[in-house]
């Protein structure tokens, strides 16, 4: 699947997206983020307040324990602010 990263999360984990593959007993987007967060220093500094993450499901805003089972692209990103 493909992941796309978003603002200050970008700048943290050094790249705007990849492809991935996680293991099986990933199964939503929390799930998700605690395994990108074993991935390096810069995924863990990056995912270190997962509650301040956004996530998105092939362009629509989930919640955190949404499952990503049939996803085909997921994106990270902070909480945005309107103005």
């Amino acid at each position: 699947m493909k992941v796309k990263y978003f603002a200050w999360v970008r700048e943290r984990i050094g790249k705007s997206e990849e492809n991935i593959d996680p293991p099986a007993s990933v199964h939503t987007v929390e799930d998700l983020i605690a395994w990108l967060s074993g991935q390096g220093e810069h995924y863990a500094h990056a995912f270190d307040r997962p509650k301040f993450i956004r996530a998105a499901i092939d362009h629509a805003h989930v919640r955190l324990d949404a499952a990503i089972a049939s996803a085909g692209e997921i994106a990270f990103f902070p909480p945005m602010t309107g103005g």
